[in-house]
Parts: C-alpha cells; structure tokens; sequence
C-alpha cells in the first residue's frame, strides 16, 4: 500500500480522492509515521484482516510456554 506525506497529500489531494474511489487505498504519514489509511466508503475490508487464526489446529504451544528456557534466562541476567 502506497504511502503519501502529509504535504503531498494536501498538494494531490483530488488526485488521491479520485485513486480511492477506483479502489486504491494508501496511507497518509506525517513525519514518517503512518497517520491515516484512505479507502473508498464502499471499498471491501482489505484481505489481511481475515487471515487472523489461519494456522488454527496446525500447531500445539505447550502450557509451559511462557516458562521455557527460564533458568538459562534467569543464569543469564544473573540470577
């Protein structure tokens, strides 16, 4: 997804408007940090978000997991 600075966007602001509304989305970012996301009102939820537990079942984390390797952890840090 395309990035615009702040500046840039308010100089092509119609511009930007027009590549969201054929389904373009970007992202507005002042001084470097990502501060918006544009998309159409009518644009679908970007693929990304339904990916969440796609490797369900496909693995088991021990109940220990937290606590794996905490005595080297520990020795580590000087415990």
């Amino acid at each position: 997804m395309e990035s615009v600075n702040m500046h840039e966007a308010k100089t092509r602001l119609s511009q930007l408007v027009a590549r969201a509304a054929n389904g373009e989305a970007f992202i507005i970012a002042e001084a470097g940090k990502p501060v918006v996301r544009v998309t159409a009102i009518d644009a679908p939820e970007t693929k990304t978000q339904k990916r969440l537990g796609f490797l369900a079942g496909e693995f088991n984390v021990p109940d220990d997991f937290d606590r794996l390797g905490q005595e080297e952890i520990t020795e580590m840090f000087g415990g």
